[in-house]
């Protein structure tokens, strides 16, 4: 314990922390310029100086640490002659202009608190940069407190901002480049920020927000915490806020690509197809009609003609009732979500082995990390807050091993870089599996404890060796094992893994693989560990565990566990056939076995692969309801289209990718007739006269309902997510949460099995005709199918996808930066420009799939995972052509 004395004030606190914090916490306002709570001490500016008895002279709150019976004042004459002093010094070369036009600004309220002008004698030739859509700088207004190279450096780790020159001659500027742009910057907008003086600041905030609402932001699963301010019914800014989850901090699409919102081709009216085109009508017509066919189809083929499709796009709440809807008012379980393209391979592979499909630690323990083993993800582009601490993380020290066929910004960074070929993830995770048994690098204590199936394993893994493998999986022998080593040293090591694992032939077998080598080493059921999916969107880990599956409840629940609850609460009996997923419901489309699919924020044929297989199967269909924001590619084929509310016109819930369930809150009404998803399903079964179940006042009534049929979500009432957000399993409202799974059992017992995953080669292999390798994926400026953050300046900052390619493939088709080229595959062709990079090993290609005209999944095959049918995104052969003209 620690016991002070502020200002005569007692003061005990439990834990050492700084001065500053200390004063802060006892409510006691400390002036400073250079502190940030999010950064180490600096002490520059001397304006947080205070007495201390003791002590000679005074000292820097921030950066003095508490001691037990320190006797503090912070407001004598003296100190307040001083930090007038300071503040004299530091103005003398700031522009008067500055301070009349923003007095809030922290530095400006400081001058007006102690009578101090600014000397208006700027200096001049300072670094200025018109050319970044988002941040602007005025640099004449630099104090150099040097908080912007510094937040640029411990929290987001891209060393932009640099000190040039000495004493009165020092400026602050971008290390290299001319521009931010070119100087590396990635758009977080940290050091807009922390700047205390607006020398940098948003262009994005054009009007001063009259209101500020906490919520959650809507692209990636990573779920950082974040207030969007409002003026004249728009959202004019965002900021970060601290959880968590995101520590102050945000990525370029979280903090700047709010512009879809109110995009002109919104959708804000219900419509209906007639004589091949949209007709919008009021809500009772579109109800009417879309219930009455919906009636038709289920009286002439059965439940069982009929699809639903959640969203990672919508709350917690509207995919539980999405999914109440299918199996309730429709009789069937024929419902599913974008979860079965990226995130079913790992739900089922890590429920499986562990009893849980979800991951296994916190965000929380990237910083309690030795080792990371980072396969087929690239987070700095694809989740970037948690590639921040990640990347913070390995310079403070942590080994990293990455798995990935592209040199990526981690990949620079690692102490051993496995460029896998795309499709051998299960003999290199096997091979290092196989060098962990060799080497004696297995953690015995943990196996006998905690494995089953060790003898069976070691036989089946003699066949893996890194000199067998080598050649399958495309790395060096020596690297596997090197790799492998570093993961048994590092313990405890914490493995993420992304698409690049999951969305393959093998893809939920890549992830048992994975379990696996955390089983041999021991890294389960502790801090600092575990196997971790980093989710790609939003919500997807809520949309599927809302029961947004065929084949399980809420909560993923099985049937015959929770079953007689369900039925018990829902009072009606569940559908008794088994449910298609997503990819058998295109099947059954295509046969004339399904009739009718209801997609709910999802656009199916702009996102699935093998984009004509698609097309055919959304043509048979008798009835197509999309509901979106916009009129997305599948509306191509729609019937009926219902306007939705964004995530910034509605309250409820997203659970992001480490088991926390999250407040999402209403900023703004929604325009025209765009109503929540939650309305939409309830009006709806209203009509097919089954109101019973489907009559709640608001998204917290329904959650309540999901809180008791889902033992593991029980704890989390809105009133206590309003101030927490614990991770689940969190049984009542006195539970902590569980940021660690699998302490001292498996959810399934005391054990977990070792999985013994033979190599299956993908159909999908190069050949003459068609002998480069492509794979595809996201980078940080876009998000998906591009449908929100294209209607953004984020189209300035990546105008178009690109196909990457290394430097010898260029030179041997004679392409250079720009040329578009055709890129055709066995399924069909898309033309895009040329990036060529030293990323790209020779005969593999890369691209995103952002841009929707580019239309990428044209390109991808049908393949898809042997065990849950995600499809292999990952491995398309292809070949290049010129286009025509």
């Amino acid at each position: 314990m620690f016991r002070l004395t502020l200002d005569g004030k007692p003061l005990v606190l439990a834990k050492r922390t700084s001065l500053l914090d200390a004063l802060q916490t006892a409510g006691i306002d400390v002036p400073h310029l250079c502190h940030d709570a999010r950064l180490k001490p600096f002490g520059a500016c001397r304006l947080c100086i205070v007495e201390v008895d003791g002590e000679a002279r005074p000292v820097a709150a921030c950066a003095t640490p508490v001691h037990d019976g320190m006797r503090v004042r912070t407001r004598t004459a003296e100190l307040e002659t001083l930090r007038r002093t300071n503040l004299q010094l530091i103005a003398r070369h700031y522009p008067k202009e500055a301070v009349l036009a923003e007095p809030l600004h922290p530095f400006h309220r400081l001058l007006a608190e102690y009578g101090v002008e600014a000397g208006g004698d700027v200096h001049r030739d300072l670094f200025h940069d018109d050319s970044h859509p988002y941040i602007g700088t005025a640099m004449e207004r630099c104090i150099q407190c040097y908080r912007c190279v510094r937040i640029c450096e411990e929290v987001q780790g891209q060393f932009v901002w640099e000190a040039w020159g000495r004493g009165e001659g020092t400026r602050i500027a971008p290390g290299k480049g001319d521009t931010l742009l070119s100087g590396g910057c990635v758009g977080c907008g940290a050091c807009v920020d922390t700047c205390p003086t607006g020398a940098l600041f948003d262009k994005r905030v054009t009007a001063e927000p009259d209101n500020w609402t906490r919520t959650s932001c809507v692209y990636c699963g990573v779920g950082c915490q974040m207030e969007v301010g409002r003026s004249a019914g728009r959202v004019v800014a965002v900021r970060p806020a601290n959880s968590p989850v995101n520590r102050g901090h945000l990525c370029v699409k979280g903090r700047y690509a709010f512009d879809f919102n109110h995009a002109d081709d919104r959708i804000t009216s219900p419509m209906i197809r007639r004589d091949g085109g949209w007709e919008p009508v009021c809500w009772d017509e579109a109800l009417d009609f879309t219930a009455r066919r919906l009636q038709e189809i289920v009286d002439r083929h059965g439940p069982d003609a009929v699809g639903v499709l959640g969203s990672a796009r919508a709350t917690n709440e509207e995919n539980y009732l999405a999914q109440k809807f299918a199996r309730v008012v429709i009789g069937t379980n024929n419902v599913d979500c974008c979860a079965r393209v990226c995130h079913t391979p790992s739900a089922k592979a890590l429920k499986t082995m562990l009893g849980t499909g979800a991951a296994t630690n916190a965000f929380d323990d990237i910083e309690a990390t030795n080792a990371f083993l980072l396969c087929g993800a690239n987070p700095t582009e694809n989740h970037p807050v948690v590639g921040a601490r990640i990347k913070q993380r390995v310079l403070q020290g942590a080994r990293l091993i990455v798995v990935d066929p592209r040199r990526t910004e981690l990949a620079a960074l690692a102490d051993v870089h496995l460029a896998v070929r795309p499709g051998g993830n299960v003999p290199l995770f096997n091979a290092m599996a196989a060098t962990l048994v060799e080497e004696g690098l297995v953690d015995r204590d943990f196996v006998a404890a905690r494995v089953v199936g060790f003898a069976d394993y070691v036989a089946f893994v003699a066949d893996y060796t890194p000199e067998k493998m080598a050649a399958v999986c495309g790395v060096a022998a020596g690297d596997i094992r090197a790799a492998a080593r570093l993961y048994a040293a590092g313990r405890p090591s914490m493995c993420f893994h992304g698409l690049g694992v999951t969305e393959h032939l093998q893809g939920t077998e890549g992830v048992m693989a994975l379990i696996n080598l955390a089983l041999l080493t021991g890294n389960l059921g502790k801090p600092g560990a575990g196997i971790n999916p980093l989710r790609g969107q939003n919500n997807v880990q809520g949309a599927a565990q809302m029961g947004c599956d065929p084949a399980s409840l809420t909560g993923a629940q099985s049937f015959k566990d929770a079953g007689p609850r369900f039925e018990a609460v829902w009072g009606r009996k569940l559908p008794a056939s088994h449910g298609l997923d997503l990819l058998q419901m295109m099947d059954a489309a295509r046969d004339g076995e399904l009739k009718a699919i209801w997609a709910f924020g999802y656009d199916i044929y702009q996102s699935l692969a093998d984009a004509a297989e698609t097309g055919t199967a959304l043509s048979r269909l008798d009835l197509l309801i999309v509901q979106d924001l916009f009129l997305n590619r599948t509306a191509t084929f729609g019937t009926v289209f219902f306007p939705a509310a964004s995530v910034f016109e509605k309250d409820g819930t997203f659970m992001n990718s480490d088991r926390r369930v999250q407040r999402v809150r209403q900023v703004l009404p929604p325009p025209g007739d765009a109503k929540p998803d939650w309305w939409i399903i309830q009006a709806l079964a209203e009509r097919l006269g089954k109101p019973d179940g489907f009559a709640f006042d608001g998204p917290e009534a329904v959650w309540n309902e999901v809180r008791a049929l889902w033992p593991a979500g029980a704890g989390l009432s809105y009133p206590r997510l309003d101030n927490d957000s614990p991770n689940w399993p969190c049984t009542d409202e006195r539970h902590p949460g569980t940021p660690v799974l699998h302490a001292d059992h498996f959810a399934d017992g005391k054990a977990a099995e070792l999985a013994r995953i033979p190599f299956v080669a993908t159909p999908e292999q190069v050949d003459d005709t068609y002998p480069l390798l492509l794979t595809t994926g996201r980078t940080l400026n876009h998000f998906n199918a591009g449908t929100m953050s294209y209607r953004t300046p984020n189209a300035t900052l990546a105008p178009s996808d690109t196909l990457d390619i290394a430097p010898v493939d260029a030179a041997a088709y004679g392409l250079k930066d720009g040329d578009i080229v055709r890129v055709r595959s066995r399924y069909g062709h898309a033309c895009l420009p040329v990036h060529v990079t030293p990323a790209m090993r020779p005969g593999q290609l890369f691209t995103s799939f952002h841009r929707p005209d580019l239309f990428v999944n044209q390109l991808t095959s049908s393949v898809r995972d042997r065990l849950v049918h995600a499809p292999e995104y990952k491995v398309t052969a292809v070949r290049l052509e010129k286009p025509d003209g």
